[in-house]
């Protein structure tokens, strides 16, 4: 593999792999990694039949979901519930419980609809209370009041079960907190 990454750094005039510096730098990694390195699959199916409880947790959220969200403004992956189960090799029939995670507020990343957007002094606040800056690159996230629409087709979509409301605290103060519960298209 290194003969031919060579080649095509040579032709890009790029510096060279040397296999052996590899090996040396990549060995103690490797080394260290082992024991956590195992057929997850199988894991974790030892696990369910011994009936241990087995925790998945899902980023990002179920607008965002490739098959479901409001593409084209999604991520690659499927964020929603059924998505764990492809992603880990467990039946859904395993899954007895389903708990969606979403704060008292709505926000968004990049482009894509947001009827309940704000873009004023609320928003600001929203956004500055609640620490709502990307993770990596701490871009500003687009802030704006509860969706209960979106809410309930993330409900529909992964079969909630249950619901864990997180930063209430950021609307703490607000003299007025509107909630979103329909949309009106012409």
């Amino acid at each position: 593999q290194v003969e031919e990454a060579n080649r095509a750094l040579k032709s890009l005039g790029a510096q060279l792999l040397d296999a052996e510096e590899m090996v040396k730098l990549y060995t103690p990694m490797v080394k260290a990694l082992m024991p956590y390195v195992t057929d997850t699959i199988q894991f974790l199916h030892e696990n369910l039949e011994a009936k241990k409880s087995l925790l998945f947790e899902g980023a990002q959220a179920t607008m965002l979901d490739i098959d479901f969200g409001t593409y084209p403004f999604v991520t690659s992956s499927n964020p929603t519930a059924g998505g764990a189960c492809t992603g880990s090799g467990v039946s859904p029939r395993a899954i007895d419980r389903v708990i969606g995670v979403l704060k008292l507020y709505t926000t968004r990343v990049g482009e894509g609809p947001f009827p309940t957007e704000l873009f004023d002094a609320d928003g600001e606040l929203m956004r500055e209370r609640g620490g709502e800056f990307g993770a990596t690159t701490g871009r500003p996230r687009r802030c704006g009041w509860f969706d209960g629409a979106a809410l309930r087709r993330a409900v529909q979509i992964n079969g909630l079960t249950g619901l864990a409301v997180m930063k209430l605290d950021v609307l703490d103060g607000m003299e007025t907190v509107k909630l979103g519960v329909g949309y009106k298209y012409r």
